[in-house]
């Protein structure tokens, strides 16, 4: 039976790194099995944050990827201000930590790209696809964000060929992400960002979200939105050990381990705080403890915990390929997640927390209250959430934690992962593909 075939419209591919390319990748990964071709469209000179070549393992060998040149302006930012570099991953300083120059770029960042400095490549690529489409048979066609520029290519091809089917998947959310508050935006900027998500919304056959909050947000914005989460790859490092865990022996410290990039506007100080009091109240811990980072933390959030007595307990690896990184998480004693903690981001689910279930460890995550990780947490038996307020609670559940390490018992047996496997995921993926 002939392959349907699906066109993944992604700025994000390998040799990207960080959780953003990995979503479609594991879909083109899985989608043969189910019948479906894919097909990458993707730009050919493309300014990303990270790379990992380790990720082009996971491409197939058969996969057709068709390129086209991008133009970026984030050469021009970075000389105005090294920071910028943060703008290509949705960071940004805040607070104290903005000086004229921080200020202007962002104004500059929110006001004159809109959705977002990529928006460059949509008319090249909507007349590049438009002839594409016409000469090749594409079921459907995919647009994944951010960059949020991607889905007005979507809106313009859904309006040239009003019979495409046409799936907008948002990895973020648009207006609602936690860094749109800080773009400084005029009110005319504000609009047309909210008119271009509307009319993405209404236009689109299918909008995917990646958490359950904002399939209902994009819902009751008029779009025909589905949830599908990320998830984990059973064929990975060290996940094949998920359902078989046993007590571990004890590691030369009980280590609590960040894995990805820490941003100023998911700091969890009040951790800290509560690190640093039993440093110094709790001798047996502070000989015991290591506090690993492994991939890009903020010079900023790095300094403060320097200054504090957890300082002789940091262990900075830098980042490190998928792989490694994995095997970091593997092991460490426990993990931690953070969100932003403001309430419209409760419907956040970092990728990686579906990396830390698949591992059998214990999750500490931060963010705001009721927020969708956290469900996902009882679900699974995996670890447990506190909001940025919280504090003497952190401290009696690491406690909890490390008494159990140091017994030997801490390994505790996850619950219901199996249904964030990519492969799971992709056949409901399938499912909406219809």
């Amino acid at each position: 039976m002939e392959q349907r075939k699906i066109l993944i419209i992604t700025y994000y591919w390998p040799p990207a790194g960080g959780p953003g390319v990995q979503r479609w990748l594991k879909f083109a990964k899985y989608l043969p099995e189910f019948g479906w071709k894919p097909i990458i469209f993707t730009p050919e000179n493309p300014s990303y944050p990270l790379l990992d070549e380790s990720l082009m393992k996971d491409v197939p060998k058969d996969l057709e990827i068709v390129k086209t040149k991008i133009w970026e302006p984030y050469q021009l930012a970075e000389k105005l201000n090294k920071s910028n570099k943060k703008f290509k991953a949705g960071q940004f300083d805040v607070g104290k930590n903005q000086n004229w120059k921080s200020k202007l770029s962002i104004w500059v960042r929110g006001n004159f790209f809109i959705p977002d400095a990529r928006v460059f490549w949509v008319k090249p690529s909507t007349q590049f696809l438009e002839k594409y489409l016409q000469e090749n048979k594409i079921d459907v066609v995919v647009t994944s964000g951010p960059p949020h520029s991607l889905h007005l290519i979507g809106l313009h091809l859904k309006k040239k060929l009003p019979n495409l089917k046409w799936i907008a998947d948002f990895r973020d959310p648009w207006t609602e992400i936690s860094y749109y508050k800080h773009l400084k935006l005029t009110k005319s900027s504000d609009k047309k960002h909210r008119q271009l998500e509307s009319d993405v919304f209404k236009t689109a056959d299918i909008t995917l979200a990646t958490s359950y909050t904002d399939a209902e947000n994009f819902r009751k914005n008029g779009a025909n939105a589905i949830c599908i989460t990320n998830g984990f790859d059973e064929t990975d490092a060290n996940t094949k050990t998920l359902k078989t865990s046993t007590p571990q022996t004890l590691k030369p410290k009980f280590t609590l381990s960040y894995i990805g990039v820490l941003e100023q506007l998911r700091n969890p100080e009040n951790l800290w705080k509560a690190l640093n009091d039993l440093v110094k109240t709790n001798t047996d811990f502070a000989d015991n403890f290591s506090l690993k980072f492994v991939g890009r933390i903020d010079d900023k959030i790095l300094r403060e915990i320097e200054s504090s007595s957890v300082k002789n307990n940091i262990v900075n690896l830098g980042y490190l390929s998928h792989d490694k990184a994995i095997d970091e998480m593997a092991n460490s004693s426990l993990l931690l997640i953070t969100n932003f903690p403001n309430e419209s981001s409760k419907g956040i689910i970092p990728g990686k927390i579906f990396e830390y279930l698949a591992t059998g460890k214990q999750i500490i995550s931060f963010g705001p209250d009721q927020a969708d990780v956290s469900k996902i947490l009882d679900e699974t038996n995996s670890g447990k959430h506190f909001s940025y307020t919280d504090s003497e609670n952190i401290k009696e559940f690491i406690l909890e934690k490390f008494d159990l390490w140091k017994s030997g018992n801490l390994s505790e047996n996850t619950e219901n992962i199996d249904q964030f496997s990519r492969r799971n995921l992709t056949k409901k993926l399938v499912e909406v593909l219809g």
